[in-house]
């Protein structure tokens, strides 16, 4: 008889301990700020606009601190500008891939850093002068942030990256430099674990 109680409260310790894991996964929603720093090596003074754009990612977590997450978005239509004048558009494709460390007992905050690679297609270039650039873009990026819980599976999230985007620029197929847009994306958004 005391075996059996002895059963049913590990029984019991191991349910609950179970039901008071997080799961693995996370998607988040999120309203992103891009703002481009718009080095330029070209002597041209090209600019791209800043824009705010929608992004979704998904985190795996294999283990409470270590996860990893891919962030997504939809291909974004960017202004280019030479001296202030309007030169043209592109679209850019920038889903980024980053090895996060999440911290604990923070009073109830769970801050996050992170590192990783940015691939970046770009597409559908339409600019004036004869002008062109890479078809694609690969760099480093870094990531901090915090989520914020609301409830067992809800949090509010605030993320900053600084993504590391770079293209040449070719004038009737002449390399003229590169411009590096190097953005630093603001976002907020909801995450839910699951």
């Amino acid at each position: 008889m005391k075996k059996m109680i002895v059963l049913a409260a590990l029984a019991a310790c191991a349910a609950g301990a179970v039901q008071a894991q997080e799961g693995p996964w996370m998607v988040r929603a999120r309203a992103t700020h891009l703002g481009m720093e718009n080095k330029d090596a070209t002597s041209l003074g090209l600019t791209v606009n800043d824009k705010t754009i929608p992004e979704i990612d998904v985190s795996y977590f294999f283990s409470k601190n270590v996860a990893a997450e891919l962030v997504l978005t939809v291909p974004q239509k960017q202004d280019v500008y030479i001296g202030g004048a309007a030169l043209g558009t592109f679209k850019h494709l920038p889903p980024t891939l980053l090895a996060q460390y999440h911290f604990t007992n923070f009073n109830g905050f769970k801050p996050y850093v992170g590192a990783g690679v940015n691939y970046t297609k770009i597409s559908s270039v339409q600019l004036g002068a004869g002008a062109t650039l890479d078809n694609h873009s690969w760099g480093v990026a870094y990531q901090a942030g915090v989520d914020i819980p609301l409830d067992k599976k809800w949090s509010l999230n605030l993320d900053v990256k600084k993504i590391y985007i770079k293209s040449n620029v070719y004038l009737s197929g002449v390399n003229n430099g590169s411009l590096q847009l190097d953005p630093v994306a603001a976002s907020v958004g909801l995450g839910y674990r699951f």
